[in-house]
């Protein structure tokens, strides 16, 4: 690692992130999962960071650590956690991060609901999250897949501007392609977070819950009554049929990360200008649908607004 001129990694010593974390004390850790914990950690130049401990690691995973290490060090990008390196003295290597003050998705979800948060903003965090992947998926070489992507993954600095971490990652070989193009494509989590739902209890998936409620034209009556508005309407019904054709069962038919990241950074743009909303012709320049429709990359469905303005147009897909 230490032989890559320029790689911006550290390796920190087992005293030096003992004391940054009062010894891994347990009032110090700010997420845990099935393998390990993350502690905040203040280093002795009061830099703060994020400690990742993991509980265990296998033989093969020794092996290709190194590799990994120096593949994950070199991304960059804004909506990336960074990782600053790494504690090699123990039997599980420990990770450091840079550290995100102002919590997760799943807590902003969560634990804020008398907190008002705009359509804007969870449309700029939703674009924000889906740029970081597709950079993992198209610009870091080889590809990164994250693995694990839910809300408690997606970190929010002050601005609440979202950080993608603890990728669980999976680094692919050139070999490995055709597994690749099939597993990169989107697919939603089975959570319910994004939706108010008051369903029977046999309704476990909020993917099935979600779809059905497309198929019926019953999008309304799962929506967050906070952004669902008259003027909003539109777009929100956009963003679903995104969300539909994300959740495609084969692999083919979805669109890429790219394609998602694209169509949201459009949609945004629609909702900061509200005067396209009622001439198709600049929703058309916005979204650029029409191309995108021409080429395949996404399809229109029951609640498609190009559909609805441009009559003749049909899916790629």
């Amino acid at each position: 690692m230490k032989s890559q001129q320029g790689l911006p990694f550290e390796i920190f010593s087992e005293e030096a992130l003992q004391q940054a974390t009062d010894g891994f004390a347990e009032q110090q850790v700010i997420g845990h999962g099935g393998h390990g914990k993350v502690y905040k950690g203040v280093m002795k130049d009061d830099m703060e960071v994020a400690v990742k401990r993991c509980m265990t690691i296998d033989e093969q995973q020794k092996k290709e650590f190194g590799k990994e290490m120096i593949i994950l060090s070199q991304i960059n990008h804004r909506n990336i956690v960074k990782l600053l390196g790494c504690c090699l003295e123990v039997e599980v290597p420990i990770l450091v991060y840079e550290f995100i003050p102002n919590g997760t998705l799943f807590h902003l979800i969560h634990d804020n609901r008398s907190r008002h948060i705009s359509l804007d903003t969870r449309l700029r965090i939703a674009y924000e999250s889906a740029d970081a992947l597709a950079y993992l998926h198209s610009c870091a070489s080889p590809p990164i897949l994250h693995g694990d992507v839910k809300s408690t993954n997606i970190l929010l600095n002050g601005d609440l501007t979202a950080k993608i971490c603890d990728f669980g990652a999976s680094i692919l070989a050139p070999s490995d392609e055709s597994q690749f193009l099939w597993s990169c494509s989107p697919r939603v989590a089975h959570t319910q977070e994004a939706f108010n739902l008051q369903g029977p209890e046999h309704e476990k998936s909020l993917s099935m819950v979600f779809l059905c409620a497309m198929k019926e034209n019953k999008l309304e009556d799962i929506l967050d009554d906070e952004i669902k508005n008259s003027e909003n309407l539109e777009i929100l019904e956009e963003i679903a049929e995104l969300a539909r054709q994300c959740l495609e069962m084969c692999g083919a038919n979805r669109p890429s990360m790219k394609e998602v990241a694209d169509k949201l950074d459009r949609l945004r743009k629609v909702l900061q200008n509200p005067w396209a909303h009622k001439d198709p012709e600049e929703w058309d320049n916005l979204l650029g649908e029409s191309s995108l429709v021409n080429s395949g990359a996404l399809s229109t469905g029951n609640f498609s607004i190009t559909k609805r303005v441009a009559m003749g147009l049909e899916s790629g897909r």
